[in-house]
């Protein structure tokens, strides 16, 4: 496990700053439309979201409708710290610390504090906050992110990597500037009572679209695409009180990846229910084309088997939404390494739904434990008039200044 209690530094940070390895892993739901076979074969997928994204390495804008590090930049940083902290049960309301963040993340990313990122340009840096459902409970118990994650099958539960009542995720292209990112930022929470439950640093190769992961695979394929289908899956309702944000679910999901490689190549694809080499659905067609569920060899078998992780993670079969994806590979150690799943949805459910599928039979599970979870509140956007966290707190003195 990669608790802090007794590393003050953080293991984790330091791993970050040792260097990364390119390669990532992304699991979770897929969404079926029956897609004619035999199209030309397509090594990518279209990469999620965002009108007005920026492009690769392109500086991003901390405010906004949204936080960044969701749909924006369009294509994932490389590199990433993601930090899940504990506040004082007694402690100060929440508001203040929110807001001070916010503007702490607003001046890393505005390249303002240069001096706390040792004078290196934030580029592509991105700051994504949510509270835990603690902290939204006491506000209301009624909202959204309010209820806690159940329990779900293969987990190693611990105290301190078990739920938690801050999210910060840090991204960056660089390396080196998402490890002072989240030294600075981790040094600001401490000042406010905040104390660090688990951290841990995760990567991804470079590319667009699709990219390969620790098993081989390209993954990421199965995202919402458009605006609207961000509007009608990810973001919390317009009209509402926390419109702009989102539910986010993070697990840290320990790979048997030596385990699942000892596999001959045609049983890994069988697993998953793609193509190694492009990432194409054993039903047949692009790696872009929807999985068609239906599609049957002519002796009646299916093509997509039974127990494949896209057949029984697929949104239509679990009766939940399209989850918006943002997966990192992690390796701690050779018997330590895997997926830090990260998703972005409109409801619980939809990711709860799909995780009790996975439960009831998957192939891919028997290679996977969770040694880390807890949902988090995405707070809507925050910007010169509006702190970070007045949505859900209310108004607090903090001056803001993107």
């Amino acid at each position: 496990m990669n608790s802090l209690s007794n590393t003050p530094g953080s293991e984790g940070r330091r791993r970050l700053l040792l260097g990364l390895i390119p390669a990532s892993l992304a699991l979770g739901a897929c969404r079926a439309t029956p897609g004619p076979p035999g199209r030309t074969v397509s090594t990518t997928a279209p990469a999620a979201p965002g009108p007005d994204a920026p492009g690769p390495g392109a500086p991003v804008v901390a405010a906004g409708a949204h936080q960044a590090g969701i749909d924006r930049p369009r294509q994932p940083q490389r590199h990433t710290v993601l930090t899940v902290y504990g506040l004082p049960e007694r402690g100060a309301p929440p508001a203040g610390t929110v807001g001070r963040l916010g503007t702490a993340i607003a001046g890393l990313s505005s390249g303002a504090a240069g001096g706390r990122l040792a004078g290196m340009s934030p580029g592509d840096l991105t700051v994504t906050v949510g509270v835990g459902p603690r902290l939204v409970s006491t506000v209301d118990p009624k909202l959204p992110g309010a209820a806690e994650l159940p329990a779900f099958a293969r987990e190693e539960r611990g105290g301190l990597t078990w739920g938690g009542d801050l999210l910060v995720q840090i991204c960056a292209s660089d390396p080196l500037v998402a490890g002072l990112a989240d030294t600075s930022l981790s040094a600001s929470l401490a000042a406010d009572g905040c104390v660090p439950r688990w951290s841990q640093p995760g990567f991804r190769p470079a590319g667009t679209g699709a990219v390969r992961n620790l098993l081989g695979f390209p993954d990421g394929i199965e995202n919402p695409r458009s605006a609207a289908e961000l509007a009608g899956h990810v973001w919390l309702p317009a009209g509402g009180p926390l419109a702009g944000g989102t539910i986010a679910v993070v697990r840290r999901l320990r790979i048997d990846v030596p385990g699942f490689q000892a596999q001959p190549v045609s049983g890994q694809e069988r697993v998953i229910g793609r193509r190694r080499d492009d990432g194409s659905p054993l039903s047949g067609g692009a790696a872009t084309d929807r999985i068609d569920l239906s599609a049957k060899t002519p002796d009646g078998r299916y093509l997509v088997p039974a127990m494949a992780h896209a057949r029984r993670a697929n949104s239509l079969a679990s009766g939940g939404g399209l989850m918006l994806r943002r997966g990192y590979s992690y390796r701690n150690a050779p018997d330590d390494q895997g997926l830090l799943f990260v998703s972005h949805q409109r409801e619980l459910r939809t990711f709860t739904a799909t995780q009790q599928r996975l439960d009831e039979g998957d192939d891919l599970m028997r290679f996977v434990t969770a040694t880390a979870s807890g949902t988090f509140l995405i707070l809507p956007g925050f910007d010169g008039g509006r702190p970070l966290g007045q949505p859900l707190f209310g108004t607090t003195s903090t001056r803001h200044t993107p």
